[in-house]
């Protein structure tokens, strides 16, 4: 798109500190009342209890082909942890009182692929598998799903073809079911997927395409690709449905895991949730169903480099997918790999805008200290991607943006040790020692 960079810094003034690199925070002023948005869209509650209902069925099957889920009955969830140790660090650096008010969400820990796309990218792929049986009359919604694990309907998904384009997680997800299902699987990725996400996935007989391009590019090569080819499902990170209500499942879990560990959320004991994005599928999904769960009492936050800000970018500008951070100068080059996108979801843009509380950027060199921070204190091995969201309880806490939007909400009178702030660990246990061993050199 040609974007005249000079009329939107006039009409956007914090562009420019975006095109310098800066950390900013930007609070949405376009936020509504949570019940009036959810009575407008067109994904309802239903549609979450679908979702929820499918991933049910497939768990015997999933408990079949991945052993390690049977210790969950075969849903693929992960612990809230608290972090004193972490907390405590942190409140001595910021001057805050977060130490026991500080959690994070480990899917770092998911079973099956390690990372917070187990959920939608899984989801996905089980939801096709399922309309394959379905239409081929090999299987009713009655059944017992464990057989979709049988050589039959190996046989039956390999005259299928999935195909997906990634940055990493989401394509390591998807290959790794699929493949596993049976399915003739291609991942295309972007330059900046790490090379070990790679040689994982073609370990597993999936097919991998790379691309010289970032990851706006390998989506559109793939979403090209499998439109000439049928009997071809195309993973769209950008515009899926599928995906978000994949995500979106997970708000219902934590509402029970939080009242099992006595967490109180309620008008006088906020929740603070913090999300690292990317495209936005992802913290779209989980922050959609958290509204749907528990409208204005959770304040969701995504957290982005300030080499990738493409989400506050097409949010800011409501220009969404119609600009890209290269538009405005930006290098779209970051160590969060999993962040490493230079052009938001419009689809989720739109559908997040009225319900966001906003969005903040944070360095590289940041990232990869809390890195180092986190595995010494906790002992949590997370990838670079996984650290964004570890700042946003500072910015709330400590900034002039966030004092304001605390007021502005009517909690600056509660009190810091009624707060829960609950940071999303996007992934990491898949990250073999030695590479994990150079992000923690560089977070020394």
């Amino acid at each position: 798109m040609n974007v005249n960079i000079k009329t939107l810094i006039e009409e956007f003034p914090i562009l420019k500190k975006l095109m310098n690199y800066e950390e900013i925070l930007w609070i949405n002023d376009k936020k509504q009342p949570t019940h009036v948005i959810l009575e407008q869209t067109a994904i309802t509650e239903d549609m979450v209890t679908d979702a929820e209902q499918r991933l049910d069925r497939f768990a015997p099957c999933l408990e079949e082909i991945f052993p390690e889920t049977r210790l969950t009955n075969g849903i693929i969830e992960s612990p809230i942890k608290p972090t004193p140790r972490l907390g405590e660090y942190l409140d001595t650096h910021w001057n805050t009182n977060i130490k026991n008010t500080l959690y994070l969400k480990c899917d770092n820990d998911l079973p099956i692929s390690g990372s917070i796309k187990a959920r939608g990218g899984i989801y996905e792929v089980l939801k096709y598998a399922e309309d394959v049986a379905l239409k081929n009359n090999k299987l009713k919604r009655t059944d017992n799903y464990k057989i979709l694990a049988t050589p039959e309907f190996r046989k039956l998904f390999g005259k299928y073809s999935i195909a997906v384009g990634s940055t990493g997680n989401l394509g390591l997800s998807i290959g790794i079911i699929g493949a596993a299902l049976g399915f003739q699987t291609t991942v295309h990725m972007s330059q900046d997927a790490r090379q070990w996400k790679k040689d994982m996935l073609r370990e597993k007989g999936v097919t991998v395409i790379e691309y010289e391009n970032d990851y706006s590019v390998a989506v559109a090569k793939g979403r090209k690709q499998a439109e000439g080819e049928p009997n071809t499902h195309f993973v769209d990170d950008e515009n899926s449905i599928d995906l978000f209500l994949g995500y979106a499942v997970v708000a219902r879990r934590i509402k029970k895991q939080l009242l099992e560990a006595n967490i109180v959320v309620d008008d006088n004991h906020p929740l603070f949730v913090y999300l690292p994005c990317g495209v936005g599928g992802g913290p779209g999904g989980v922050a959609y169903g958290l509204k749907q769960v528990y409208g204005d009492l959770v304040h969701c936050f995504f957290a982005e480099p300030t080499h990738a800000p493409c989400m506050i970018l097409g949010m800011v500008t409501n220009l969404h997918n119609q600009i890209s951070v290269q538009d405005i100068g930006i290098d779209n080059k970051t160590a969060a790999d999993g962040l490493a996108v230079g052009r938001a979801s419009s689809f989720v843009g739109k559908t997040l805008k009225p319900l966001l509380s906003g969005s903040y950027t944070l360095s590289d060199e940041r990232i990869y200290r809390y890195l180092a921070n986190v595995y010494d204190l906790e002992g949590i091995q997370l990838e670079p991607s996984a650290l964004a969201g570890l700042d946003g309880p500072r910015r709330i806490l400590t900034t002039y943006e966030g004092q304001n939007y605390l007021k502005r909400e009517g909690l600056d009178h509660i009190p810091a040790e009624h707060f829960t702030h609950l940071v999303w660990a996007t992934g990491g246990k898949m990250v073999p020692k030695d590479i994990f061993k150079e992000y923690y050199k560089l977070g020394k």
